[in-house]
Order: structure tokens, then C-alpha cells, then sequence
């Protein structure tokens, strides 16, 4: 696939994880569903331990995500938040080697800020009683400044150790959000992001996406704080173990995270050379807008799909 078409195909699959028309045909398909398995844990909570029990036992760690991109109402926000008071809840009962990750959207923010910051709170104040961690999502780019100013305000109350934020190396802001946020202690995700934005705030060409990242994790290997490192791209994880050698690091300084079902191979062979790796496990009935945006990462996954659907 030229790179053109490879552009044309990433830009058409995530206009289509916004069309809410095509969910319902999308999750009647058994080609979509098979493949979308191989992304999502499973729809149940219970599914979802069972996977990341899977995990632990291959040296794995894990962060749960509850995927509902459709929450619109404020009872729709607190059933998101009793969701992951259970979550946690499990994560105690089963002694899973796992924290959360939570998006704002499901806590109201597009509904209202201070409702987003109120359950949100309740989550991490669940976490921090558990003594555990949660992982405030980073979504599109017109909710970036909201997202970064909760994740403040939750950090000023519950600290480092209970709350983290993600930045996306594809924001032209970042590398000074990185710095930002380093300064004040603040665990970060650093990602490449996979959302459609514009070429006013983010970067077009994937060179100078792959640039800023590793611009960006040099600035969270020298903070001194625990970060994770999350991509699926040798180049970045090889600049990342490079640098964090000459930095003198010790394993373990930091992490490398990873999607649930994506380069296994890497996961193991990361493990295997004693470096922490976090897997992101996401669950959830509402599972075709994350699906979506996994097959714009990698276009050629639609073509396994549309074979599939073509052979019945």
C-alpha cells in the first residue's frame, strides 16, 4: 500500500469509528467480531480478569480499560464509575498484577468539567484507598487543556503514586506539556496517538511524529519519574533502550507499555531481557470506536477483515 493510500485508508477508518449508524451492523459481522477479539479482552468484566490473568502469568502487568464511548448523560457517568469501583475492587480480590486507565469522556466531560473532575475523583480516591493507580486517558485534541487541568488538580490532592496522565507525540504541544508535567512530577504515558486531528495541532508526516517521541521520551527518561514508554515500534523502543543507557538508567526506571493482541513477539522478548512491560487491556460492550481506530494504526488488518466477510 503506497503511502498515499495508506493515508486515504487511516483517514476513512476513523471517520468511520465516529459514525454511531455503523456500530450496530459492525458488531453483527462475525468477521468484525473475530478480529476485534484479537484487540478487546472480552466484553464482561470476569472476561477481562481472565485476560490479564493470561498476562501475569507471562511476566506481564496490566491496565484495565473500560471501553463506553457512548456515555451522554450524567446517570450514564456514574454507572462508568461504579463500573471501575468494581474493577478495582477485582483487582484486589484476584491479586491481578493491574491498575485502570480512565478516559474523562465516560466521567462527563463533555457534559461539564467540574461533574468530569467529581467522578473522576471518586475513581482515584477508590485507587488510592486499594493503594493503587489510575490513568487518566488522553482523547482528541479539543479536550487536551481540560484533560491536563484535572489531571492536575487530581495529582495536587491524591499525588504521584495514585495518578498519571498520557501525552501523544503526534500533538504539537507535547513536548512542552512533557516538560511541564515532568516538573511537577506527574507519570506520563507517552504515546503516538490515534485520533484525526488537523495539521494546526498536530504533526502530518509520521517523521516528524516518530521525531517528537523520541524528543519527548528523552524528557521523561531525564525527569526521575516513573513513566511509561508506550509503542509498538522497535525504532522508538531501540532509541529508548539506547538512551536510557547512556543515561545510565537501571531496568526498571521506567516501562514500556503495549495494546492488548499487538506484537506479542516484542512484549516476550522486552520481558525475557528483564524490562517491565504494562499491557493495555480494554473491555467493554462498546468496543467498535476502539476497534476502529486499531485497524487506521494498521490498514492492512481491513483487508483480513474484508477477505473474511467475502468467504462467508
Amino acid at each position: 500500500m503506497t503511502t498515499a493510500a495508506a493515508h486515504l485508508s487511516r483517514s476513512a477508518l476513523l471517520y468511520l469509528s465516529k459514525q454511531e449508524n455503523l456500530k450496530d451492523l459492525a458488531t453483527r459481522l462475525r468477521p468484525f467480531r473475530e478480529m476485534a477479539s484479537r484487540f478487546i479482552a472480552g466484553e464482561t468484566l470476569e472476561e477481562a480478569v481472565d485476560a490479564v490473568k493470561a498476562l501475569n502469568a507471562r511476566g506481564l502487568t496490566a491496565s484495565f480499560d473500560h471501553l463506553n464511548e457512548a456515555v451522554k448523560t450524567p446517570e450514564e457517568t456514574r454507572d462508568e464509575v461504579h463500573q471501575y469501583q468494581r474493577l478495582l475492587a477485582r483487582i484486589d480480590q484476584t491479586g491481578a498484577k493491574a491498575n485502570v486507565s480512565l478516559k474523562l469522556t465516560q466521567c462527563g466531560l463533555l457534559i461539564d468539567q467540574a461533574l468530569a473532575l467529581r467522578n473522576a475523583r471518586a475513581v482515584v480516591a477508590d485507587a488510592t484507598k486499594r493503594d493503587s493507580f489510575v490513568r487518566i486517558d488522553m482523547e482528541q485534541s479539543a479536550v487536551t487543556q481540560a484533560t491536563l487541568d484535572i489531571v492536575r488538580q487530581l495529582h495536587a490532592e491524591f499525588g504521584e503514586p495514585h495518578v498519571g496522565a498520557v501525552l501523544q507525540s503526534y500533538l504539537r504541544r507535547t513536548e512542552e506539556d512533557a516538560k511541564a508535567l515532568c516538573r511537577e512530577r506527574v507519570r506520563i504515558r507517552l504515546c503516538k496517538g490515534a485520533y484525526l486531528e488537523g495539521p494546526d495541532v498536530a504533526f502530518p508526516d509520521k517523521a516528524d511524529v516518530d521525531a517528537n517521541y523520541v524528543r519527548c521520551m528523552k524528557v521523561l527518561l531525564d525527569s526521575g519519574v516513573y513513566h511509561g514508554i508506550a509503542t509498538h515500534d522497535e525504532r522508538m523502543v531501540d532509541a529508548t533502550l539506547e538512551y536510557a543507557a547512556k543515561q545510565h538508567l537501571p531496568r526498571g526506571a521506567y516501562e514500556f507499555q503495549m495494546l492488548y493482541g499487538i506484537r506479542r513477539d516484542l512484549q516476550e522478548r522486552l520481558v525475557k531481557d528483564g524490562h517491565p512491560v504494562r499491557i493495555y487491556v480494554p473491555y467493554g460492550r462498546h468496543w467498535y470506536p476502539y476497534f476502529m481506530r486499531r485497524l487506521a494504526e494498521r490498514p492492512a488488518n481491513l483487508w483480513f477483515v474484508m477477505r473474511n466477510l467475502v468467504r462467508g
